[in-house]
């Protein structure tokens, strides 16, 4: 028996490849002769470059950049194995996880240090680029991302503009002049799960900015300041980036994406299933494991265990899903291909202990799954 795991990680508690290797031990104690594939799975956000360089056979590459606020931070991309394609988290190098609660200024966090980390990929000789979209301390609509990459943004007095979305209140001039010419030679895809435009009441400010510490005046302030972005470019560009769904993705780092490169926004589960070639290594599977950390109604929308299910289904395998928790709406998963859900918490417990014991608990789950359907095969050779 063939046995494909195929996991999410479980945040703040296990990688996704400790969750593949606790289920793949949980299996082995009940089917020891079984052959194990164990593989980390990503939906474009936190765990991409993991899953994708561990799927690939490729390798991580650490950059210091231009954090949000700023300064220097440590981030990193992946490069697979063939060496063709770089993956790069956003959040990596423009997270808010990088911004310390008490210092989060959504009015001049920057996204200098993505196009930092796509010029360190193009150094690196790579022709196609991931970028996954997500968690971004920053609002600057993606405007010290285009810096980073040659683009020029000049008040009317000539000056470069600062970091952040607020100096685009005196966005005069856009010259594309410089922009790194090796882009035009590189194909960029974009993971992306929201719709949201650049501007307005479902925009980047009004939607993301208070994660990020925006209040309502500051809310105001970056929207009126994205707009004047939005109307230079589309006066010099002839794109209007204010309102295509995905704009305002990242604080508006979509739009930039949008207006100065040819990258192309799909759902991340969708980039990261076809960079795993998942469908072959599927195709000779007997059973398919999928899993993240809460498994609830949103799950259906772009998550990575709906992701691997819809792979597995197209060539007809069974797939059952393990999670931390569930959640309100998770009976929705089984209308989108996955057969049985089963929750590892099995007794009540604060969240740190829980945490703690995550990795038991998964294993122990595992261990009873495998244990059912090892007894339901033996009763299925029985007559009841």
């Amino acid at each position: 028996m063939k046995i494909a795991i195929v996991c999410d990680s479980f945040k703040e508690s296990l990688s996704a490849l400790q969750v593949a290797d606790e289920i793949g031990a949980g299996f082995s104690a009940v089917f020891p002769d079984a052959d194990y594939i164990r593989l980390p799975a990503a939906d474009g956000g936190e765990g991409t470059v993991e899953a994708i360089v561990t799927g690939t056979g490729g390798h991580v590459v650490n950059r210091t950049v231009t954090g949000p606020r700023n300064t220097a931070v440590e981030a990193f991309f992946g490069i697979t194995g063939d060496g063709r394609s770089a993956i790069i988290e956003m959040a990596a190098a423009s997270g808010l996880a990088l911004v310390p609660e008490d210092q989060r200024d959504p009015l001049s966090a920057t996204t200098r240090g993505v196009g930092e980390l796509v010029l360190a990929a193009l150094d690196a000789g790579c022709s196609h680029i991931i970028i996954g979209l997500g968690g971004s301390a920053t609002n600057d609509g993606g405007a010290g991302f285009a810096q980073a990459l040659g683009i020029s943004l000049k008040d009317a007095d000539g000056q470069e503009l600062g970091p952040g979305g607020a100096p685009l209140a005196r966005l005069a001039t856009v010259d594309i002049t410089n922009l790194d010419p090796r882009l035009a030679d590189v194909t960029l895809e974009v993971a992306c799960d929201v719709d949201n435009p650049l501007l307005g009441p479902e925009g980047a400010s009004a939607v993301f900015g208070p994660q990020k510490g925006a209040t309502p005046a500051h809310i105001d302030i970056l929207d009126a300041a994205l707009a004047r972005y939005a109307a230079r470019i589309s006066a010099v560009l002839d794109k209007d980036i204010a309102t295509i769904p995905g704009a305002g993705a990242a604080g508006g780092l979509g739009a930039a994406l949008l207006a100065f490169t040819d990258a192309k926004m799909r759902p991340g589960v969708d980039i990261v299933m076809e960079a795993l070639d998942l469908a072959s290594i599927l195709a000779d599977a007997d059973l398919v494991i999928t899993g993240e950390g809460r498994m609830d109604g949103q799950t259906i929308r772009g998550k990575t265990p709906v992701g691997v299910a819809r792979v597995a289904k197209r060539l007809g395998k069974p797939v059952i899903a393990i999670a931390g928790s569930l959640g309100a709406g998770v009976d929705k998963v089984c209308e989108a291909g996955i057969d049985a859900v089963f929750g590892t918490v099995q007794r009540p417990g604060t969240l740190a202990d829980i945490l703690t014991e995550s990795g038991e608990s998964v294993r122990r789950t595992a261990r009873n799954v495998a244990m059912t359907l090892k007894l339901g095969a033996m009763l299925g050779e029985q007559p009841l």
